[in-house]
């Protein structure tokens, strides 16, 4: 596992287009400003594209794949097409099935159970229904929280309302698969929830 991912701090820009069909995000330290992965959604089909820009592009199929700067791959997140609930996969470097995201029916704010590969439950993404911040939890036990803001960052590298930053607890042990599971998990957020 790259060691990138024991990191408990990372900031996430999405990159803004007037008529991109695919979804790409940049990670970033906060603390130096250096960009340490990047999130490429490269194998979109024509027909994908041009359901992007219709009122279904939340049932669109997705394939994002988050990469060193070498470009590496070190995970995979991908969903098929969605009607009514997402369940997403993660695999990791090797293309293996580490995880997967089930979106919960009638949850205010959004709400995923992020399971491993034997499908059981490690912890719950839940989002509030009033704001951008979402919490991933278990048994009243808080492992990471996704918000619009933090005071130590930078004005230059926090313009814009499609960035967003992820602070995972000490308490998740390094080399863990939730860790990977947790930072693949913003990018459903992001595209399951937020891309509305």
């Amino acid at each position: 596992m790259s060691q990138i991912l024991n990191k408990n701090l990372f900031l996430i820009k999405e990159h803004i287009g007037m008529f991109k069909a695919a979804n790409n995000y940049d990670i970033y330290d906060p603390e130096n400003g250096e960009i340490i992965l990047e999130c490429r959604e490269d194998k979109l089909n024509i027909f994908t594209k041009m359901f992007r820009f219709t009122k279904y592009k939340t049932m669109t199929p997705f394939h994002i794949e988050i990469k060193s700067p070498e470009g590496k791959t070190i995970l995979t997140i991908k969903r098929g097409i969605s009607i009514f609930l997402s369940n997403v996969i993660v695999l990791d470097e090797n293309y293996e099935h580490i995880g997967t995201f089930k979106q919960k029916f009638f949850s205010i704010g959004g709400k995923f159970n992020v399971l491993n590969a034997k499908q059981e439950i490690l912890c719950t993404l839940k989002g509030e229904w009033k704001g951008w911040n979402f919490k991933f939890g278990l048994e009243n036990k808080e492992f990471a929280e996704v918000s619009k803001k933090w005071s130590g960052l930078g004005k230059e590298l926090f313009t814009s309302a499609d960035n967003y930053v992820l602070k995972i607890s000490d308490d998740v042990p390094e080399n863990s698969t939730m860790r990977k599971l947790i930072l693949s998990a913003v990018m459903c957020i992001d595209m399951v929830l937020k891309e509305r």
